[in-house]
């Protein structure tokens, strides 16, 4: 069921054709730092997840992505999907679950049922989240949108298998690759996986090296925000993907 930010009335409206502005769907995404970027450029561009908006808006839905997928976008970027049961780095987990539940995209009862289960009981629990997060990920692939960007860390084996039509990421890219100040927040190490359909690879438009880059991300402490800060897109690759992805039919 869709649920809306109270300033927000309807985001029904037909899809436009090549050469105008696009209606576009940045799924998985509560900040609107891409949002923003196709905003300026002139397209219909909201933004969806089962958070509010970090500041007030308009073109935010709140919600589940998949109930809004046959919506008539012209573009489908998903700017981080839940990916911690996906990625190499949590592959640990499915042979060795965790002591407890800290990822904030768990809920309550999950991290206090978690508490009274066995080791087995608690990997079987693990590899739901993998089949839970592998659905998502295949749904959102698979959908009827003309163009589709997805952005993930390097996945493992085992979601590679447990998703329809699998194709291997287009590219990756590091976020200083779009940085031109060494304090910029978009001067960070970070390995980003882009698959695509539709769209071309994204060109770099920074100007720094790498070597003045921060390990932000690797360094952060746990705390109950630390997935969510974690998940904080990039401005620089936002703009990118507007100008690239986008720009040309803006014109």
């Amino acid at each position: 069921m869709k649920t809306l930010d109270k300033q927000t009335s309807s985001h029904q409206v037909k899809s436009r054709p090549p050469g105008r502005s696009m209606k576009v769907l940045i799924a998985c995404e509560w900040t609107q730092v891409v949002q923003r970027e196709f905003l300026k450029l002139g397209h219909d561009a909201w933004s969806c997840d089962f958070r509010p908006s970090e500041r007030p808006s308009n073109r935010h839905i709140i919600g589940d992505v998949r109930d809004i997928l046959g919506d008539g976008w012209d573009l489908l970027m998903v700017a981080h999907p839940p990916c911690t049961r996906l990625c190499n780095s949590g592959v640990r987990w499915l042979h060795n679950p965790p002591g407890k539940l800290s990822a904030d995209h768990y809920t309550d009862e999950e991290r206090a049922a978690y508490t009274l289960m066995d080791k087995a009981q608690r990997l079987d629990f693990m590899w739901m989240k993998l089949r839970e997060g592998s659905e998502l990920f295949s749904t959102l692939w698979n959908a009827d949108i003309p163009r589709i960007a997805i952005e993930n860390p390097v996945m493992h084996k085992h979601a590679k298998r447990l998703i329809r039509n699998y194709d291997e990421f287009a590219q990756s890219f590091q976020p200083w690759q779009f940085a031109t100040e060494e304090d910029s927040f978009d001067n960070q190490k970070k390995r980003t996986c882009l698959w695509l359909k539709n769209l071309p690879l994204l060109e770099p438009t920074g100007t720094l090296d790498g070597s003045t880059a921060r390990d932000r991300v690797f360094r952060m402490r746990p705390g109950p925000e630390r997935d969510m800060e974690r998940s904080r897109f990039f401005p620089g690759a936002a703009a990118a993907m507007a100008d690239q992805w986008g720009g040309a039919l803006a014109r």
